[in-house]
């Protein structure tokens, strides 16, 4: 048992909570069983579980490399203010555009500028999974996904649904209308999303939790598009103005 806090990988453990260590080391780190029972196996690399928690899920741990620490180790590697008894060194993923868009004879993909609340992201990305989203793509300065509050937003989607950080969205976004795609640009001044037909490839361009979409992105789209509100409220929140354009989409085809 680790019972130290000077222990070489609890102390690499802890580095791993920033966000330049991570990007170093193509690593990140999920907590609690439910996300370490989903660690697709090939992305796996080390555990560190308390005694308790080992003992109540002893099976989880069939081929894999783990230690059991103490709970004031548990403690120090921990994110959360009550740990839940395991936390897991994972492999980042390495997605192409093409992964993304899938193999499908008609893709969705979500398109996210600037998103800075890990909340919000970890969301997108379960939601995602939910509504069938093909992938999803990020501006450069959206938010970390292996942010820790991001990895359990998503309670597990992180590990299933393609993602991209992109350069230049603009360009990207602009490119795929040529190719086909119908391009969607949320925004406060467009048509409302229920005069569209999203059976065709389709993105959706969702902006900044604040200032929304740069006028630029929103220029590269074919279409603006807005959801329809009521009473004072001027706008959705990003994750819930997200759903609801995935399951428009999905209703649509599935009917």
């Amino acid at each position: 048992m680790i019972t130290s806090t000077g222990n070489e990988k609890v102390k690499n453990v802890v580095k791993l909570m920033r966000h330049k260590e991570r990007k170093k080391q193509g690593v990140f780190l999920v907590e609690g069983v439910r996300m370490f029972s989903e660690i697709p196996k090939e992305k796996h690399v080390e555990s560190f579980a308390t005694v308790d928690f080992f003992d109540r899920h002893k099976e989880l741990f069939d081929g894999l490399d783990y230690e059991i620490v103490s709970d004031n180790v548990m403690e120090a590697i921990s994110d959360t203010k009550t740990p839940q008894g395991v936390v897991s060194v994972v492999r980042q993923f390495e997605y192409s555009i093409g992964d993304v868009c899938g193999t499908e004879e008609s893709p969705l993909l979500i398109a996210l500028e600037n998103i800075q609340d890990p909340g919000n992201l970890g969301t997108i990305i379960r939601t995602s999974e939910g509504a069938g989203v093909t992938g999803v793509l990020m501006s450069e300065d959206t938010v970390d996904i292996y942010n820790s509050k991001v990895v359990r937003a998503t309670m597990g989607s992180i590990f299933r649904v393609p993602f991209v950080y992109v350069d230049d969205l603009c360009t990207l976004i602009k490119n795929m209308g040529k190719k086909g795609f119908c391009t969607y640009s949320a925004h406060l001044h467009g048509t409302s999303f229920y005069d569209f037909d999203y059976r065709k490839p389709t993105i959706f361009v969702m902006g900044n939790e604040g200032r929304g979409l740069s006028d630029e992105l929103a220029a590269a789209s074919l279409n603006k598009i807005s959801i329809p509100m009521k009473g004072k409220v001027e706008s959705l929140n990003v994750a819930t103005a997200s759903t609801v354009l995935m399951y428009e989409t999905m209703r649509q085809r599935n009917s």
